[in-house]
């Protein structure tokens, strides 16, 4: 696996984060890891991006970016209210493909959920997942309406024949509702894939130090890690 591409099921899920815990655990496994950001929306050229807080977050990665755009909107509507070119897959693709000739695992994040629209072409990260014919991890909430994105969401990998590698839960409540209880248990039905993982609310706010000496924690085997999925759903699950 030396692209990987990381998604959301929306805005605000916790992929930034999730993508930092990912980094910092291939990191701690001994892998050369670069962080890919497809477009950057809604920070000034002068200010950090995404990839610049993964890179904070999981230490020695190195952090790209095709593009950023300083309005805090799609990219193709941020790249035309700009009068700026647009990215488009093949850009990404193509900035991923070369990093990975350097680094044993390419993390490429993407804006938003799967199908946010980067040009006037209506290019999306699953049209770089597949010029990249690589896998696909889902940040999915944990709350109520989760369902129902990371389904839609894994449809659209399956109709694309795209390999959806599993789903993460971006922000695990300290005191979980009824309705994330019972999501621990729907989220892998529903995505048709596993649960990779749960990151604790709050975990960007740790240190970089705290961050990287746990985030192995919270995420499986498959991803580096030593989150156990049986456990987990055994104490949180309703």
């Amino acid at each position: 696996m030396p692209i990987l591409v990381i998604t959301g099921t929306g805005t605000e899920v916790g992929k930034t984060v999730t993508t930092a815990a990912v980094a910092a655990t291939a990191v701690a496994a001994g892998r050369s890891v670069a962080v890919l950001k497809a477009a950057q929306t809604g920070v000034r050229p002068d200010e950090r991006g995404d990839a610049d807080e993964v890179a904070r977050l999981a230490g020695a990665v190195t952090a790209a970016e095709v593009a950023r755009f300083p309005e805090p909107l799609a990219p193709g509507t941020a790249a035309r209210r700009a009068g700026m070119p647009p990215v488009r897959p093949q850009d990404v693709a193509e900035a991923a493909a070369k990093l990975a000739t350097g680094h044993d695992l390419v993390l490429v994040e993407g804006a938003g959920g799967l199908l946010v629209r980067f040009d006037e072409a209506g290019g999306t990260l699953a049209d770089v997942a597949r010029l990249l014919n690589a896998p696909v991890l889902v940040v999915a909430s944990a709350g109520l309406g989760t369902l129902n994105t990371t389904e839609l969401t894994a449809r659209e990998l399956r109709l694309r024949e795209l390999e959806l590698l599993g789903v993460v839960i971006g922000s695990w409540p300290d005191s979980p509702d009824l309705a994330s209880r019972c999501n621990v248990a729907d989220l892998p039905e529903v995505a048709g894939a596993p649960l990779l993982g749960a990151l604790p609310a709050g975990a960007g706010a740790l240190s970089p130090a705290d961050f990287r000496a746990v985030a192995p924690s919270w995420l499986s085997a498959r991803l580096d890690g030593n989150w156990d999925a049986e456990a987990f759903r055994a104490r949180e699950a309703a």
